[in-house]
């Protein structure tokens, strides 16, 4: 295939031009590699290279003025605001630079299209005046519609000072850049009579870059070379050929010069494909499937390229790309916002751009496990991180101060310092903690370079970063805060990359959309085709109104959009294969539904267009429930369990799902006890738990009267208090959800013995027997070979009117039909049912055997979110007729049940040929 570069330098050769003398202009520095790239092709000797830039270094020639950084014009800008505005009306640095970034694009459009600007900005002052002319004409106006009007009627001075200050200072941005270097064109034309400028490959122009392409060409000092088909350039409603049309209609310079050129490539046949697929990642995917496909295919990598609509698919591509594609040239940089230091330190600021002298556990948990911070916290082998995040967890501690972590980690306190202290006092010391903790990081990776070539890469870049950060605020001094200091960070982030090295010239081409300009491709995969990416849809940041615009001749997001359309199309006009994909997932973040470009190639029926839906191919993973298998290293270990004793709970836990008993009982694994931010439900339950037994283990043998009760009520502050520091450490109770709680627990407690009182006080007498007794028992079973324990703690035993209670406190609600059974062997089978009474019922088993009670007894709950309930005794239903007969009382023939299905569970717990099988949940 032929190239529009190679159709250029043939047309030039026959034409008898020489090559090494002209000045070629492109729209962009990557267009210049493939120029230079093509010259051998032409020339049959050896000849010296012509000059070849792109419009921007051309302009800039032109103009003698230097570009600033976007960042950098706009503490420009604050400079100028702050000198014309006064100091009581002066926004700050952070909020200014929201609007002005803004206003700055508008100066840029009004000099890149030569607007008279005194006329514009009277023109958007009459406008808003006629908007809100009940405010101008209102005699009281407050401070805000003051400054309301003030701000549209400084707009020119803005724009005057801005302007003078920028050309005193030999800099600007694009738009100012272009407006001088036309003021400077005729200069020009008079310096470089002889020289010959070669323009090719433009298309949407603005007017600064018009009237210099026209003079030029009006004092035949330069050629042009459009790229444009046939298809687009003759119809007179296709956008691709908008700006080219307007050209050829509109320039003088073609009433009696010929329009080179219109080609007819665009009609020749080609193999279009379009995917369907869903996300981003899907997309990512398919290309290198495609590629996969292609290579076998014997594709020619130097003359394909994959073109990202969306260039967040830049890592996602890479990681899809078949492992035998060696030669790769990537024109994007990596953004430095997608490296982890990037993240560190934008938790870093986010941290401190409020001055407090503590942070949130959470906040310093993640800067600490952070993948560069974790391995300066470990010293002499000690790893202080994790004593740091153990002692968290332990004790509870919501907010941590710098010196509880130097108390924690001592021999941490440099790194503790750089992380945590002293960033609210000046912008200085903020940048010097971060180009400390740059340098810290770096001295680790050097203890081992050659592993860590690309973490030491990026460490460069932000250093890099935050010397410009230094180098603009001791320039300038308008950063005044952490705050302000994290907005600049986040916009000087944004625009930065990690360039990737590559020899552009060979393998396969990963590009944008607008690197591809000018560049022709056999085979091209153009990715994330959706409205809102391609074309990016309508965006008006700008305070000039829509139809000031058009009024102006200003571009509006219909030229926008025509650009795309230019770019699209160009790519497709010389390609034979042509792979468009697009996300078939709505999404109105990032791109709605298939692109209005994909529509118009079904519709103009010049090719043939295959369309599919692809979907990712999903395995079948057919859920499989877990089973543990008996071998002899575990069945030792349920011997010993059993040896030291089964507890109610694990046997409920047994009963509930197996693998939780494998997990908590053999394996010893234990839950992580977060941090509680708000009490935990089992936290509260111990709290009452605690309170109720050191009120009532002084009373164990005695008759509790009222006035005994009434004296437990007046200590019951002082004890919820006690053990909630006991069990929530250093946790805050004294406000929000965790202060409700504290006053549920001692509602719980009070309404606990407002209860007892009430009892007493209807002439029922209630002795204690125990309170926390602790169980133990050997469990009698024939079929075993070794002992088995049963183990367990009573919450109290009393006796009531002279039968004797066996009580278990819940906290959360428990009903009467909880602790009643109807057919035993149901016990051990259905957790959610039978649990509470299998441990009732366990207790006033092994009470019974150890000799500490005479049956009949009763036992049951007390629910504390149920307490009107009072004591819930359990019942052995036996259900007769249409009625159920309740037996309350716990007798001989009741424990010889529950025995009989105990020994039952065991013995399935402790058979090795019945594995551990998960339950479905």
């Amino acid at each position: 295939m032929t190239t529009f570069i190679f159709d250029v330098l043939k047309d030039l050769q026959n034409n008898n031009s020489n090559l090494s003398e002209l000045t070629f202009i492109l729209p962009s520095k990557r267009a210049g590699l493939f120029l230079k790239h093509q010259l051998y092709k032409v020339s049959n000797q050896t000849i010296f290279s012509p000059t070849i830039i792109s419009i921007e270094e051309f302009v800039e020639e032109l103009s003698q003025l230097q570009t600033i950084s976007n960042t950098e014009l706009l503490f420009e800008f604050y400079s100028t605001y702050c000198q014309i505005t006064k100091k009581e009306e002066t926004d700050t640095f952070e909020v200014f630079s929201k609007w002005a970034q803004i206003l700055l694009q508008d100066f840029n459009e009004i000099d890149r299209y030569l607007i008279p600007q005194e006329n514009i900005f009277n023109y958007l002052i009459a406008i808003k005046e006629i908007e809100n002319h009940h405010w101008s004409l209102e005699k009281n106006q407050t401070a805000f519609i003051k400054n309301y009007l003030s701000f549209w009627n400084k707009l020119h001075t803005y724009y005057t000072h801005f302007s003078k200050q920028l050309l005193n200072k030999k800099i600007g941005y694009q738009g100012l850049i272009y407006r001088e270097a036309v003021e400077n064109l005729e200069l020009y034309i008079q310096n470089n009579s002889e020289k010959q400028h070669v323009f090719l490959g433009f298309n949407a122009l603005n007017t600064c870059e018009e009237t210099i392409i026209q003079e030029l060409l009006k004092n035949n000092l330069a050629k042009i070379y459009w790229d444009i088909d046939t298809a687009f350039f003759n119809s007179a409603n296709h956008d691709a050929g908008l700006f080219t049309r307007q050209h050829h209609q509109k320039w003088p310079y073609f009433k009696n010069n010929l329009f080179n050129w219109i080609t007819n490539n665009y009609s020749t046949q080609k193999n279009i494909s379009t995917f369907g697929i869903p996300k981003n990642i899907g997309q990512a995917k398919h290309i290198g499937s495609l590629l996969k496909r292609l290579q076998n295919e014997n594709l020619n990598l130097q003359n394909t390229a994959v073109v990202l609509g969306d260039e967040n698919l830049l890592i996602p591509v890479l990681n899809a790309l078949p492992e035998n594609i060696d030669a790769l040239n990537i024109t994007m940089g990596f953004p430095l916002k997608s490296i982890p230091l990037a993240w560190l330190f934008e938790t870093l600021f986010y941290i401190h751009k409020t001055p407090s002298n503590s942070f949130y556990y959470k906040d310093v948990i993640n800067v600490m496990s952070h993948q560069f911070i974790r391995p300066l916290f470990n010293i002499d082998q000690v790893d202080y991180a994790s004593k740091i995040i153990e002692t968290v967890d332990a004790n509870n501690i919501i907010y941590l101060t710098a010196d509880r972590l130097k108390e924690i980690a001592p021999y941490s306190v440099v790194i503790i310092d750089l992380l945590f202290s002293n960033w609210g006092k000046t912008i200085d010391l903020a940048l010097q903690n971060c180009f400390q903790l740059i340098l810290c990081i770096k001295n680790h990776l050097d203890d081992n370079k050659a592993a860590n070539l690309l973490s030491l890469e990026y460490l460069f870049r932000f250093n890099e970063l935050f010397n410009e950060l230094s180098r603009l605020n001791t320039k300038y001094q308008h950063i005044k805060d952490v705050s302000t200091l994290f907005s600049i960070y986040k916009e000087l982030l944004s625009s930065e990359t990690l360039d990737f090295q590559g020899e552009p010239l060979q393998g396969l081409q990963i590009m944008g959309m607008l690197e591809s300009r000018v560049l022709d491709f056999e085979t091209v995969i153009i990715s994330s085709v959706n409205e809102g990416v391609l074309p990016s849809g309508k965006s008006n940041n700008s305070f000039i109104p829509f139809d000031v615009k058009l009024e102006n001749k200003l571009p509006t997001y219909k030229e926008k959009d025509a650009v795309y359309t230019y770019h699209f199309y160009r790519l497709l006009q010389r390609a034979k294969n042509i792979y468009i994909l697009y996300n078939t997932e709505a999404d109105v973040l990032t791109g709605g539904e298939k692109s209005r470009f994909i529509t118009q190639l079904e519709l103009e029926g010049i090719h043939n267009i295959n369309h599919q839906i692809v979907a990712p191919q999903v395995p079948v993973i057919e859920a499989s429930l877990q089973t543990i298998e008996k071998n002899e290293s575990l069945l030792n270990n349920i011997i010993n369990v059993s040896k030291k004793g089964f507890s109610p709970s694990s046997l409920t836990s047994y009963i509930r799902n197996p693998i939780d008993f494998y997990h908590q009982k053999i394996l010893k694994i234990k839950e992580h006890d977060d941090v509680e931010e708000t009490v935990a439900a089992n936290t509260l339950g111990t709290v009452v738990h605690n309170t109720l037994e050191d009120f009532y283990k002084p009373l164990v043998g005695m008759f509790i009267t009222v006035d005994i009760i009434k004296n437990l009520k007046s200590k019951i502050e002082e004890k919820v208090t006690f053990h909630f520091k006991n069990e929530y450490k250093e946790g805050d109770i004294t406000k929000g959800k965790n202060l409700i709680v504290f006053e549920i627990a001692k509602r719980y407690v009070s309404n606990f013995l407002d209860l007892e009182i009430q009892d007493l006080k209807a002439g029922n007498q209630i002795k204690i027997v125990a309170i926390e007794a602790n169980n133990e028992v050997v469990v009698d079973i024939p079929e075993l070979n070794f002992p088995v324990k049963l183990v367990g703690k009573v919450d109290r035993v009393d006796e009531y009117n002279g039968i004797t209670r066996i009580i278990d406190y819940k906290t959360g609600r428990v009903e009467q039909n909880q602790v009643e059974i109807v057919n035993w062997e149901e016990l051990t089978t259905d957790y959610k049912k039978y649990s509470k009474s299998f441990q009732i019922l366990a207790y006033a088993y092994m009470m019974h055997r150890m000799g500490d009670i005479n049956l009949p007894v009763e036992a049951g709950i007390i629910s504390f979110k149920n307490l009107s309930a009072g004591f819930l005794k359990f019942a052995k239903k036996d259900k007769s007729g249409n009625g159920a007969k309740k037996d309350f009382l716990i007798t001989n023939e009741t424990l010889e049940n529950f025995k009989f299905e105990l020994n039952q569970l065991i013995l399935e717990i402790c058979d090795p040929n019945i594995p551990f099988t998960e339950k479905e949940v």
